[in-house]
């Protein structure tokens, strides 16, 4: 028997029998047919049961039954009813801390109610371990028993599973005492019977106590198979800290109405618990209660759940009367020639900006990739703000001390006009209302192609009439300029918008502007931004993921899998191999696209994501791999992000790097870029050239190219905000051969395959726009982008990107 790895909680739900059923068996453990009784001990709540059992056999060694247990087993192979011999050479690790061979599974007929199955076939199980006499139930080891020290040693243990301990130190099993009552005090309980013992599984550290390091939140974690220690277990929980399983204000009970606690389920313990990578302590109050709330609500997969919590149930109540009062649609019969589009139910939920939960938040989705362009629409249009652009306001708000705020605007799509013929399927959940009549939208809707287009053109008009102008380098960002020097700026992601600048004034009147003009909900300060947590101190800003990856975790089951250095193996290339076997493409896409939106606050994951993304269509066994290996390196840092912090420089600054003829499937190189701006990282980008290139030179040079494209964008951003800007910015590269290119006034063979890119970076340079300084290899921040490195080099050179982990341990 292995011992339970879980501890007692207190538990008010129901027992799990009804009286009768545990009288009967209350009846049939002292029916006088079990000639060879042995202790078994339940569990519920904080009490502690014991009750006689046995198997009628021939079998003389006792059978102890643990409904706790992680698995029941047994060294004889008598008594089982069904057998299956286990393949391979599987252990299991027992209470000592030994393991022991399992030599196959099956299930073991107790009694007509009670049967076990997968029961163990343990070899060395059978051993005697001491003497006992029988006690009002219950065993209790001689004082004479020579197996009594050994026993000690094996409970005291630091890993070990059980620590029992008496009024006087001594190690005992538990007795049993109708009439007791016990208080807690450190790890001894003091009571009026000598006999009373107290039974508590192992304490263990703190730090690894709890899978998610968030108090009052289980979660439940898979470890990889070939990491766990328990024989056909691939979901576990983690080892939990453990409290007396004597309450304080235990009473005296009746043993038929304490039920007998059931199996919760298979257990293990995960050598890699998400604690040991992640701490709330260096958070603020309130920024900690904003991650507490948000990480305990949980979002249904579909309208069948939701349905099911009253929360939610309310949330699409709510919807569908604001779509009737909008007068969305036009329910009528679908007419002959025409198809309908489907629709589907997205949930959400809003937090207030002091991190309470302020409501649950459901939306009816059109499915508009049924859509055809040319028939259902013409001209699309999506109002999404760059990210780039957003990390370039965070880096410009932090230095110059500006206030972020955001909005959400309420049913954002349903306020632009629909003009073309569109008929959709009745809500999920309200068929019966419906009927065999369909929707005839009037108003643009959630998911149909046309509905962001339609929306955008309202609002960029009703902005422009507040004296707003629309820029040039990301037209969802709108700029006033005041007469005294000050700025306001908006920008919008479909219907979240950040207002930021130091025009306090305009900034407050634009709310109640858009508020008059459309539902808007003013959410306060900047704390969750598409799926990005945003924390601010004196020192600056933090801006991760951390939800994102622990729920990315979570789905993936690799919450307790083992960790990564690095997000790739710097010794394998991967290629379009045809080894192994095809994975799920679906699948595969859907990870894939997932670590791409992840890589947007996460650059130290941007190369082994440009990697496997170019294996979208034809996955294999080992591209899947790759990706649990980064993966497997975000569990180190879940709580690792970019920082934005205040500096004396306001210059634009730029790394290049290229890995000639890096890739093995056609031996194309691979372009990286970092850019900053007033010393804060604001975009980078990790792609395969499009042509091979002849020489390292070449390959350097093109990626040059990428890096001044990208730095006169920024250079045009703080122009349109009349922002402050050294000159001439600066392009850092560890080629000579590149950078002696771009300066050489001669053109020669060697520069035919560059001609456009020599050209432009010519033009620049004698501008005096740009520079290009040399910087030394081992120094090359971009080098990350390009290839993959060992950990040391990675280590050091992740260093120099500004990022931080304000959930790291201490």
């Amino acid at each position: 028997m292995s011992a339970d790895s879980q501890g007692p909680q207190i538990n008010s739900k129901k027992p799990n029998f009804t009286k009768e059923q545990l009288s009967h068996r209350y009846k049939l453990f002292q029916s006088p047919q079990f000639s060879n009784p042995s202790c078994s001990l339940a569990q519920q709540g904080n009490y502690l049961i014991a009750a006689l059992s046995s198997i009628k056999s021939n079998v003389h060694c006792p059978w102890i039954i643990d409904s706790g247990a992680t698995d029941h087993m047994t060294g004889s192979s008598q008594i089982f009813s069904s057998y299956k011999p286990c393949a391979g050479n599987k252990k299991i690790k027992i209470a000592d801390g030994s393991l022991s061979a399992i030599a196959g599974k099956g299930s073991v007929f107790i009694s007509p109610s009670l049967t076990l199955h997968n029961v163990l076939h343990e070899l060395t199980s059978g051993r005697t371990i001491g003497n006992a006499r029988k006690i009002g139930g219950l065993y209790f080891f001689e004082n004479g028993s020579e197996s009594r020290k050994p026993i000690q040693k094996i409970l005291g243990k630091k890993n070990g599973v059980l620590n029992i301990e008496s009024l006087d130190g001594s190690s005992s099993l538990p007795s049993h005492n109708q009439n007791h009552s016990n208080t807690n005090n450190g790890n001894r309980t003091s009571t009026k019977n000598s006999e009373l013992m107290t039974y508590s599984r192992r304490k263990h550290n703190s730090k690894e106590s709890n899978p998610d390091p968030l108090p009052g939140h289980e979660s439940e974690l898979r470890e990889e198979p070939n990491s766990s220690e328990c024989p056909g277990n691939n979901q576990t929980d983690s080892c939990q800290p453990v409290q007396f399983i004597s309450n304080s204000n235990s009473e005296s009970f009746d043993d038929l109405n304490i039920p007998i606690a059931t199996r919760k389920g298979v257990r293990s313990c995960t050598k890699h618990p998400m604690s040991n990578y992640m701490s709330y302590k260096n958070l603020s109050p309130s920024f900690f209660a904003f991650t507490s709330h948000h990480s305990l609500v949980e979002i249904p997969k579909n309208v069948q759940e939701a349905l099911q919590v009253p929360e939610w149930k309310k949330a699409i109540f709510e919807e569908m009367r604001a779509l009737e009062k909008n007068h969305t649609w036009e329910v009528m019969d679908l007419p002959k020639g025409k198809t309908t589009v489907g629709c589907k139910w997205v949930f959400t939920v809003k937090y207030n900006s002091n991190g309470s939960l302020e409501r649950y938040k459901a939306r009816l989705v059109a499915k508009g990739f049924t859509q055809t362009y040319g028939i259902d629409y013409l001209e699309t249009f999506a109002p999404v703000a760059k990210l780039n652009t957003v990390r370039v306001l965070l880096s410009i708000a932090a230095n110059l001390d500006w206030p972020l705020q955001q909005l959400d605007v309420k049913n954002a799509f349903l306020n632009g006009n629909l003009e073309e013929e569109v008929y959709m399927d009745p809500p999920l959940g309200f068929d019966e209302h419906f009927g065999s009549k369909v929707c005839k939208l009037k108003k643009s809707l959630y998911g149909l192609k046309q509905s962001p287009r339609a929306w955008f053109e309202r609002f960029t008009q009703f902005v422009k009439n507040q004296g707003y102008v629309q820029a040039q380098s990301d037209h969802t960002m709108f700029i006033k300029h005041s007469n005294d020097g000050k700025i306001a700026i908006l920008i919008v992601y479909v219907d979240d918008i950040i207002l930021t600048g130091d025009h306090v004034t305009e900034m407050d009147r634009l709310k109640k502007s858009l508020a008059l003009e459309f539902e808007i909900k003013d959410l306060g300060s900047l704390r969750y931004f598409l799926g990005m947590e945003v924390a601010r101190s004196k020192r600056g800003i933090v801006v991760s993921q951390r939800k994102y990856i622990l729920d990315l975790l979570k789905e993936t089951g690799m919450s307790g899998c083992r960790p990564a250095d690095t997000p790739i193996d710097p010794n394998q290339k991967l290629g379009d191999t045809k080894d192994g076997n095809l994975v799920n493409t679906t699948w595969y896409q859907k990870l894939v696209g997932k670590l791409i939106y992840l890589s947007h606050t996460r650059p130290d994951i941007a190369f082994a994501v440009s990697i496997v993304s170019q294996f979208m269509h034809s996955p294999y066994e080992v591209h899947l791999e790759a990706i649990y290996h980064i993966l497997r390196y975000l569990k180190i840092t879940p709580g690792k992000g970019l920082f934005f912090k205040k500096s004396e420089q306001k210059t634009i600054e730029a790394y290049t790097d290229a890995d000639w003829a890096g890739s093995v499937t056609d031996r194309r190189s691979t372009s990286g870029y970092f850019t900053y701006i007033w010393g804060n990282l604001v975009t980078w980008r990790s792609k395969k050239q499009s042509v091979v290139a002849r020489s390292s030179a070449e390959a350097e040079y093109r990626a040059m190219a990428h890096g001044v494209c990208e730095i006169l964008w920024l250079k045009k951003i703080l122009e349109e905000l009349k922002r402050q800007l050294e000159m001439p910015m600066k392009l850092y590269c560890d080629n000579k051969a590149a950078i002696s290119i771009a300066h050489n006034p001669v053109k020669h063979d060697r520069t035919k395959h560059v001609e456009i890119d020599r050209h432009f970076i010519k033009e620049k340079l004698e501008a005096s726009i740009i520079c290009m300084p040399f910087v030394p290899t081992t120094q090359q921040i971009a080098d990350i982008l390009t290839k993959g490195l060992f950990r040391s080099s990675f280590e050091f050179l992740i260093s120099k990107l500004g990022m931080i982990d304000i959930y790291a341990p201490t």
